[in-house]
């Protein structure tokens, strides 16, 4: 007996992944779904590093399926680095610079989209910090409400402005990007319960919002071999990049190797579309089977 499929030759390479600039480029869409639809993805920027970080990635790869991509983000340079990997592909895009933490610039995403494209189908909020984050007794006021006002305050004010252009139009999905933190035991505070916050905030303006035909769902990732995550966290804990990858590695169940930000992309792609046209509320795991050892 042989587990081998004799339809298979053994001789014959798999494909090989898309590549650019050294790196792995994500998968070719397999279908341009998003054609004629706008799609703005907030946290669209990214921390320098050698990978790739979500938001860039959920940028290019809705990009890939035929949507127009507002790429907003606080850092306008690393925003318009996006926008040119977007072009150089075929694909349609501009940048806008946003502090989401201002209402007044939350309004303006809303604004600048329909002056630009004219209207939105898709909002993918990606920003999260951890800036400042550690236990309960000695997390101090300050970080614990610039986390909080990033992470949540700052996803209920995007969802504010754009929510009512949704649902005016009877159509549309928002993507919420929230963290397996927030149903694992993790070491910090203000991190895991503002991601607690993104999850009870998704389910209200599902159901808020599911008459008036819009989606609104989120994406729990597990440990990503991102810039942010990598680059960012050996650089605040004085740690060798290569060393914190494999003490990373090590915690993940499917085989012992974190994901890529290729991999939440796909899973925006997926809720973004009509592929998911009967999904709303859920809170997605992308996290190698992280969070099922809860506790």
């Amino acid at each position: 007996m042989t587990d081998a499929d004799p339809s298979v030759d053994p001789s014959t390479d798999p494909p090989r992944p898309r590549v650019a600039n050294g790196h792995l480029a994500g998968p070719d869409p397999v279908e341009r779904r998003l054609v004629g639809r706008v799609a703005v993805v907030v946290g669209a920027g990214q921390t320098p590093g050698s990978t790739i970080g979500n938001g860039r990635a959920a940028a290019i790869l809705l990009a890939r399926d035929g949507a127009t991509v507002l790429a907003v983000d606080r850092d306008l340079g690393s925003a318009a680095e996006t926008v040119a990997m977007i072009e150089a592909e075929g694909g349609t895009a501009a940048a806008l610079q946003a502090d989401i933490t201002s209402e007044d610039d939350c309004r303006a995403i809303a604004e600048g989209v329909i002056q630009r494209f004219g209207r939105i189908d898709v909002l993918v909020n990606n920003v999260g910090i951890g800036t400042g984050d550690t236990g309960a007794t000695k997390l101090t006021e300050e970080s614990w409400d610039l986390i909080h006002d990033v992470n949540l305050k700052g996803m209920w004010l995007t969802c504010k402005h754009v929510l009512p252009l949704l649902r005016a139009q009877g159509s549309g999905s928002v993507v919420n990007i929230s963290s397996v933190a927030a149903v694992c035991s993790v070491g910090f505070l203000a991190y895991k319960t503002s991601k607690a916050g993104v999850n009870a905030l998704t389910h209200q303006l599902a159901m808020t919002s599911a008459k008036r035909g819009v989606r609104v769902n989120a994406i729990m990732p597990g440990l990503m071999d991102t810039p942010m995550a990598i680059e960012g966290i050996s650089q605040a804990a004085g740690v060798d990049p290569d060393e914190l990858r494999r003490q990373r590695d090590a915690v993940v169940p499917l085989g012992a190797k974190m994901g890529t930000a290729w991999d939440v992309a796909e899973a925006v792609l997926y809720l973004a579309s009509d592929r998911s046209r009967f999904v709303t509320g859920v809170i997605l795991p992308v996290d190698g089977g992280q969070q099922a050892r809860v506790g």
